[in-house]
């Protein structure tokens, strides 16, 4: 049996427009996921998190997810997206959506005549949407940011 569809995205903030807000360190050296490398000396350089991650700060904003049905492509309940409401959508796109009254994320498949919603969790039905639908792609997914 198929669960219904209980994915939401909450929290929703916009984007900081000031620039310099969000400037770290960055270590210049790449940090290796294999075997581990000779110690190094590392060199700091700065980096400003606006400009690395927020391509359009007035028409971007954050929000979280609340779910499961993103699950199988790496997005969790918890995760913090970083959406684009200016991108156009395009096939394969991971969208909030808005539908008939509710906030989904979901990858958009788009169709001559409807626009697919496809959940990455078996658990889920895709949901086709029409023109009977009230709906609104609000943004596309630009970046997820997970806590451990």
């Amino acid at each position: 049996m198929q669960k219904k569809e209980e994915t939401q995205i909450i929290n929703i903030r916009s984007a900081s427009k000031k620039t310099d807000a969000a400037s770290f360190s960055l270590v210049s050296t790449s940090v290796k996921a294999g075997f581990p490398s000779p110690a190094s000396d590392f060199e700091e350089n700065a980096i400003d998190l606006n400009k690395e991650f927020i391509e359009h700060p007035s028409s971007t904003f954050f929000c979280r997810v609340a779910g499961d049905s993103m699950k199988d492509i790496g997005i969790d309940d918890g995760d913090l997206l970083i959406v684009d409401k200016s991108a156009i959508p395009q096939n394969g796109n991971i969208a909030v959506c808005y539908v008939d009254g509710e906030f989904t994320l979901k990858k958009i498949k788009i169709e001559k005549d409807c626009c697919w919603l496809i959940p990455a969790n078996e658990k889920y039905q895709p949901i086709k949407v029409t023109e009977d639908n009230d709906f609104l792609v609000w943004g596309i997914v630009k970046h997820t940011i997970k806590s451990f």
